[in-house]
Formats: structure tokens, C-alpha cells, sequence
């Protein structure tokens, strides 16, 4: 039997434990779990690519059947390329379904052979965000309850210089 490999796209930046429970809850369902930061030129990020990959292999660290790579181009692709078979996609409320089932039906169109399984977050992640995440940060509030331990003072030290703990 073949190997079950799943994708999980994203910006990641930064990761928070909303991402972190989507991510877990994959790996357990996969055999292998592909956590791909994704490249938007569309986007501004405020990690850069290397610290957004560091970020995602310090939270994952324990999960062993995650490995975390970075892409430039069509998921669809990527996901044919890395012998994936599904898209693993995370909604917090019916705003993000229309614009994540348009990319799904996209990216069936693009790769006939990927499925993409939504998986809801957790009732206490509904309403975390990464750019909610980096707000607080900014203005010196306390994001402990929203990212993991292990990459808590990367985030201070980029966005809240003096507030690491």
C-alpha cells in the first residue's frame, strides 16, 4: 500500500496554535503530513521565509511524521509533485469557506488526483488569527495563550523588542 501523504498550506506567518492543532490533527489521519509555507506575492509578510520555516519546525518539532518545506508556485502542483493526495485546509467560520472551497474546486481543476479536506478549528481557536496574533504583539499584549511556548519569544523579538519572556 502507498504511502498517504497529506499537504497543509499556508502562510504561516506565524504560526499559532490554531495552525498547530489543524497540523496535529492531520498527522494524525496521514501517514505523512507536508507543512508547505506558501509564497503570495500578493501578500506582505512580516517573518521573513527562513524564520516563518524555523517557526514551523520548532512547533512541530515533536510530531514526527510532519516535515516542512517552502513553495513558490501552484499548490496543485506542488502537491503533484510531492505524490499527495490530499490538501489539508483549516476554517475558523463560514468567511473562510467560500474562498477556500473556490480554491479547492481550483486546485481539483489544476490536479484531478488531490482531494481537500476541510478540517474546522477548535471551538478555542475560532477566532485566532496570525495578523491578530502579530497586532497584539505589537502593542505589547500578552499572545502566550495563542502561539506555542517553543516560538513565543521569535515572535517578541520581532514585533515586541524588550517584551520576550
Amino acid at each position: 500500500m502507498s504511502k498517504r501523504i497529506a499537504v497543509c498550506p499556508g502562510s504561516f506567518d506565524c504560526i499559532t496554535l490554531g495552525h498547530l492543532d489543524i497540523i496535529t490533527r492531520a498527522a494524525a489521519m496521514f501517514d505523512e503530513v507536508i507543512v508547505v509555507a506558501m509564497i503570495n506575492h500578493q501578500k506582505t509578510y512580516t517573518f521573513t521565509p527562513q524564520e516563518r520555516i524555523d517557526m514551523i519546525k520548532k512547533s512541530t518539532a515533536d510530531i514526527k511524521n510532519v516535515r516542512v518545506d517552502m513553495y513558490d508556485g501552484l499548490l496543485a502542483d506542488y502537491a503533484a509533485k510531492n505524490g499527495a493526495s490530499a490538501i489539508i485546509k483549516g476554517l475558523r467560520a463560514m468567511s473562510d469557506f467560500e474562498y477556500e472551497f473556490q480554491m479547492a474546486l481550483t486546485n481539483k481543476k489544476l490536479n484531478p488526483e488531490v482531494e481537500t479536506l476541510f478540517l474546522t478549528t477548535s471551538a478555542q481557536n475560532m477566532y485566532l488569527s496570525s495578523s491578530m496574533v502579530k497586532q497584539i504583539a505589537i502593542m505589547g499584549g500578552d499572545i502566550s495563550d495563542f502561539v506555542p511556548p517553543v516560538i513565543l519569544n521569535d515572535i517578541l523579538k520581532k514585533l515586541s523588542p524588550g517584551k520576550q519572556k
